[in-house]
C-alpha cells in the first residue's frame, strides 16, 4: 500500500513564511496561522514542502490504508491560499454563505486574500471543523 507523501518534515515554519515573496500573502498566512494555533493549542509544523499544519490525527480507511495527517492547516499557493478543513464542508453551509469570496473542494477552502472574506466567520469555520475532528478522531 502506498505511503502518504504528505507528512511532517521538521523544517522551520518561520523560515518557510519568510520565503513567501508576496508581503500581503505572508501577512494573511500569519493571520490564519494565528487563528489555527489559538484554536488547536498546537504549534505549527511543516507538512511536506508547502503546507503549514496544526494538530495531528490518525485515520484508517475500510480499505486498510491508514496514516496520520494534520487537523487543520494552510498553504500559500500561487493562485490562492488553501485552507484545510478536514471534515469537508457539507455541515458548514451556513458559515460558507457568510464567509465572502471563496471556492472550495472536498477539504480545501480557497481564498485570494483575507480582505475578500470575513475573518470572524473563517475563525468559526476553523473552530467548528477542529471540534468535529476531535469528536471523530483521536487527535494528537
Amino acid at each position: 500500500m502506498a505511503e502518504n507523501k504528505t507528512k511532517p518534515t521538521g523544517r522551520s515554519t518561520t523560515n518557510f513564511l519568510k520565503s513567501i515573496d508576496d508581503s500581503q500573502k505572508r501577512k494573511d498566512c500569519q493571520a490564519i496561522g494565528g487563528m489555527m494555533r489559538e484554536i488547536t493549542g498546537k504549534r505549527a509544523k511543516m507538512w511536506g514542502d508547502t503546507i503549514v499544519g496544526f494538530g495531528e490525527y490518525h485515520y484508517k480507511y475500510e480499505s486498510g490504508r491508514e496514516g496520520d495527517f494534520l487537523v487543520t492547516g494552510y498553504s500559500p499557493r500561487k493562485q490562492n491560499l488553501s485552507i484545510y478543513i478536514m471534515p469537508g464542508f457539507s455541515q458548514y453551509s451556513a458559515l460558507l454563505a457568510k464567509l465572502g469570496k471563496h471556492k472550495h473542494s472536498v477539504s480545501c477552502l480557497y481564498i485570494k486574500q483575507m480582505s475578500d472574506i470575513d475573518g470572524q466567520v473563517l475563525y468559526k469555520l476553523i473552530e467548528r471543523s477542529v471540534k468535529d475532528m476531535r469528536r471523530l478522531y483521536k487527535v494528537k
